[in-house]
């Protein structure tokens, strides 16, 4: 598939091995138990630490090659579960942070144009992903980005 915003295409995010993709049960070297593994990540959580970093620390430190592979739920599932997930998804919320550096940086430097298309862009993807959420009921239905909801937001 092509990119959106420049002329080539290119391999988008990365595979697992073809030997990971056979396993269908959990591999003998994992030492960790389900249990375990969901307290883990309750308690990364609840140190701060988001959900693609939790997956990170586990497959690093604690040698959980993956967190569905082990207890059958995604990290989000988890956290939902416990009812301690937030109410955005993550990669909305990095989104917005990223248009809110942009957008203090062009307020500050008003003649950089390179950068007023960047935030251009970044809304956009935010105002696209938005819509998905909504679509999906991830998001209530009024949900509506504007710059002065993400900085209050991002101040929580």
């Amino acid at each position: 598939m092509a990119r959106m915003y420049a002329r080539r295409r290119g391999r988008s995010g990365s595979t697992r091995p073809f030997s990971f993709r056979l396993m269908e049960t959990v591999p003998e070297w994992v030492e960790m138990t389900a249990e375990e593994v969901e307290r883990k990540v309750v308690e990364l959580y609840e140190r701060g630490v988001t959900t693609s970093e939790i997956g990170t620390v586990l497959r690093d430190s604690y040698g959980v090659p993956s967190v569905v592979l082990v207890t059958g739920e995604k990290i989000t599932a988890i956290l939902k579960g416990k009812n301690i997930a937030g109410e955005i998804p993550e990669d909305l919320l990095n989104l917005m942070r990223k248009a809110l550096r942009v957008r203090k940086h062009v307020e500050v430097n008003k003649k950089d144009v390179h950068n007023k298309r960047s935030l251009h862009l970044t809304e956009s993807k935010i105002r696209r992903l938005v819509k998905y959420y909504r679509r999906e009921k991830v998001l209530p239905e009024e949900w509506r980005y504007k710059p002065e909801i993400a900085e209050f937001i991002m101040r929580k």
